[in-house]
């Protein structure tokens, strides 16, 4: 067992590029990956799991089909299984994202913004 903590800003400044997440731990079969989100995702849906989004610097908004959830420095929201949701923040924010492990960054959706996985910084 190693004893070492983990420094968010430190791994926040190891990488520059919007909505690639890249994992900094994990816990049973979940990963904590952190990422940098500018601008507009994709709609898309996890079929198989939650996704939980905490703020750690900044803020974003997540519009669903039937409404939108702010959200600022520390705070965080669950999207449901299943649900289509559209992740979006108007000026550079970061994030962390706790999900299991193997989950794509675009659910279903696929296309050009899916980022490669488990990626560790």
């Amino acid at each position: 067992m190693t004893l070492n903590t983990i420094n968010l800003k430190e791994k926040f400044s190891m990488f520059s590029k919007y909505w690639s997440p890249h994992v900094i731990a994990e816990m049973n079969d979940y990963q904590f990956k952190l990422a940098k989100i500018k601008g507009e995702f994709i709609w898309h849906e996890h079929d198989d799991t939650d996704e939980v989004f905490i703020v750690i610097e900044g803020s974003m908004n997540i519009e669903f089909q039937d409404g939108m959830v702010d959200l600022s420095e520390g705070e965080m929201f669950v999207v449901p299984q299943g649900v289509a949701h559209k992740p979006f923040a108007e000026n550079e924010c970061k994030i962390m994202l706790v999900e299991p492990k193997g989950v794509i960054n675009t659910g279903e959706s696929g296309g050009k913004m899916t980022a490669p996985n488990d990626v560790w910084i």
